[in-house]
């Protein structure tokens, strides 16, 4: 028996997934370009073409997983509906910084998801038309994790390893500080469908399917 709070003991394993999904990533080519100073700006370009497609499809996951919440977790689904809203646009960040650079609109509009976008975004959408998703607080665990953590050490890494200014970087800039508020309100989340031994682990599992898909994703770009 343990007296651990149930939050608190699903916070600790989402934490060790998250940090091997750090580490997954770190070991792609992409990054690993980037942490020893041999990222190019065709490497950034190609960066935010794949993260535009998956950006996108957030808010449209999101906004379908709230609509899958019942009403005994209305409180839930609010929060849910307002992710939804404020990222909704998001991606319009990622088309600016890439015209930033020198792209052209249409290319990055146009372009394909690659291999990993699209078995991400395909496990994303399954996920979300399930009854009650609440193993998607996971996922959101990963990629809201992401951006708190590691998008404006990226940022700064990409603006001055190429020369860049401020308009070519705002995407990852702005979620560098805006997504650790996200995380504060995860921790909110969660007890709204803890303690329940299954919802923790479809949590705990569905943040390392996104977790791996996400890295293949990355893995999948300039290759």
């Amino acid at each position: 028996m343990t007296d651990e709070d149930p939050v608190q003991a699903v916070l600790r394993r989402l934490t060790i997934a998250f940090t091997d999904f750090e580490a997954r990533l770190e070991a792609t080519p992409l990054l690993r370009r980037l942490s020893r100073g041999r990222f190019t700006l065709e490497d950034y370009q190609g960066f935010l073409v794949n993260l535009r497609q998956q950006v996108k499809d957030g808010a449209l996951w999101m906004s379908r997983a709230a609509s899958n919440v019942d009403d005994d977790h209305l409180e839930l689904r609010s929060i849910l509906m307002r992710h939804a809203v404020t990222e909704h646009r998001d991606f319009r960040l990622l088309e600016a910084d890439y015209v930033a650079t020198g792209g052209a609109v249409e290319a990055i509009r146009g372009a394909d998801k690659n291999l990993g976008s699209e078995a991400l975004s395909a496990w994303m959408f399954h996920q979300a038309s399930q009854p009650n998703p609440f193993g998607l607080l996971g996922a959101m665990w990963i990629i809201e994790g992401l951006g708190a953590i590691k998008a404006a050490e990226w940022g700064r890494l990409v603006r001055d390893r190429l020369g860049l200014g401020a308009d070519a970087v705002r995407f990852l800039l702005y979620h560098g500080d805006n997504d650790v508020s996200h995380i504060v309100e995860f921790e909110t989340m969660l007890g709204l469908v803890l303690p329940d031994a299954e919802i923790a682990a479809r949590i705990v599992k569905t943040a390392q399917v996104t977790a791996r898909l996400y890295a293949l994703q990355i893995e999948e770009i300039g290759i």
